[in-house]
């Protein structure tokens, strides 16, 4: 039987775990924050070797954007530690990045925060073995076994409500300017009454979005707006320069 997923607009539980950062309810952890939540299968599998050297590069990057990045994964504390020896991908620059990831025993599953540094938890009490269940039920991925197949990627908001998911197979690695850019427009869109376009970029011109009459978008946008010719003749194709 397949574990329920999280949806689009639902809230993500306020499970807690313990961490090299000390114990964490995740609702506290993300604060005021925009948070990305990714898992991966186990310690030294490539793809997510890669993947975790290129999140330490572009760690700057999404802390400039007001986002904490954690992740979750499996196996003990050796192999953490000996995994985070791994040369050559992209080990972090910057002075709050400097640290080496440090990880512990979480029962089934650990958590790595923005730091690069792996939270975790030791062997649960009944009410936190509770709490871990939680996590990896909302998670919707099978920690162990042959079966866990993908890479998953969650992005909240500051409410704490999903706002994208992405479903990765296992042989793909995550692209991670992609997901930059779909924070972009998240942020954007969650605070502008507009959408971004196919292929859309920060400083491209966006969309202003249908349910906005023509009246009130000329107030909102002052730099003007444009259409494009249609076929039908139809002007709902509305752009503006990004506000």
């Amino acid at each position: 039987t397949a574990m329920p997923g999280l949806l689009l607009g639902d809230e993500a539980p306020n499970f807690e775990a313990d961490t090299t950062q000390g114990r964490i309810r995740f609702h506290e952890f993300l604060g005021d924050s925009w948070g990305i939540l990714f898992s991966h299968p186990r310690d030294f599998t490539p793809v997510c070797t890669t993947e975790l050297g290129q999140a330490a590069k572009l760690a700057s990057e999404f802390s400039k954007r007001n986002v904490k990045m954690i992740a979750l994964s499996i196996d003990s504390v050796e192999d953490h530690l000996s995994w985070s020896k791994v040369q050559g991908m992209g080990r972090p620059q910057e002075p709050y990045l400097h640290q080496r990831p440090r990880a512990c025993r979480t029962g089934d599953a650990k958590i790595q925060n923005r730091n690069s540094k792996e939270a975790c938890t030791d062997t649960p009490s009944s009410g936190a073995a509770q709490k871990l269940a939680q996590a990896q039920m909302f998670l919707s991925v099978q920690l162990t076994g042959p079966g866990n197949k993908t890479y998953k990627v969650f992005v909240f908001g500051p409410d704490k409500k999903l706002k994208l998911s992405i479903l990765y197979p296992a042989t793909t690695g995550r692209n991670f300017d992609e997901i930059l850019r779909v924070v972009d427009s998240l942020q954007l869109t969650a605070y502008k009454k507009v959408a971004t376009p196919v292929n859309w970029k920060p400083g491209d011109s966006v969309m202003v979005i249908p349910s906005l009459p023509d009246d009130e978008a000329k107030k909102l946008f002052p730099k003007g707006i444009f259409t494009k010719d249609l076929p039908s003749g139809k002007k709902y194709l509305r752009y503006t320069p990004q506000p």
